[in-house]
């Protein structure tokens, strides 16, 4: 392997990397937008269908780790509390079922937070993108804390009407988008500016 393939693959590797992480972000974005969508569209409808899925979700975790916990012998090993979160996850499972469509609050700062989180990684992003000399940051910098407010208004308004979250998500799903879209094109930049 000559000393130019050994240079080379480092670099390959972290323009993959970025690449797959602009990516994920922006697979993120689009995820936020679809919920949205749905909340705005169909709201009564959508948190039925997601209380319906969470609970099924924890009920099949809960009757797996029950039986699990009884397969693998796990009440002779004492650091084995299968029984006991089984047994939890199912009722939570069921209780989301059941409650379904009560629960829109928590569902609200859930996706509140998750936007918030997206949000800070893209301040991160941008924070990186400043100290690696890359024009865009500053643009990068301004979307992210519009997502942050954004998501700071899902998280903590409690009487924002469904439809209005949904419009909120929509708003930082596009805004997530189009800050994915700008880092993308700068990664060669980028990669230029770190193995210099």
């Amino acid at each position: 392997m000559s000393k130019v393939e050994i240079i080379k693959r480092p670099v390959e590797k972290i323009g993959w990397d970025l690449k797959k992480s602009a990516w994920s972000s922006a697979i993120e974005s689009l995820l936020i937008m679809i919920f949205g969508i749905l909340w705005v569209v169909w709201p009564d409808m959508t948190i039925i269908v997601v209380a319906n899925l969470l609970g099924t979700i924890f009920i099949v975790s809960g009757i797996y780790q029950i039986i699990n916990y009884f397969v693998v012998k796990g009440q002779n090993d004492f650091f084995n509390n299968g029984l006991l979160s089984g047994v939890v996850a199912l009722l939570i499972g069921i209780a989301t079922i059941i409650i379904g469509e009560d629960i829109a609050s928590i569902f609200r700062i859930i996706i509140g937070i998750w936007m918030v989180y997206e949000a800070l990684v893209r301040v991160n992003t941008a924070i990186k993108l400043h100290s690696a000399g890359v024009k865009v940051w500053s643009y990068i910098l301004i979307i992210a804390i519009m997502m942050l407010a954004l998501g700071v208004f899902v998280t903590f308004n409690s009487g924002a009407v469904v439809q209005l979250i949904g419009w909120m998500m929509i708003l930082t799903g596009i805004v997530g988008i189009v800050g994915d879209t700008m880092f993308i094109q700068q990664i060669n930049t980028v990669v230029d500016k770190l193995t210099k």
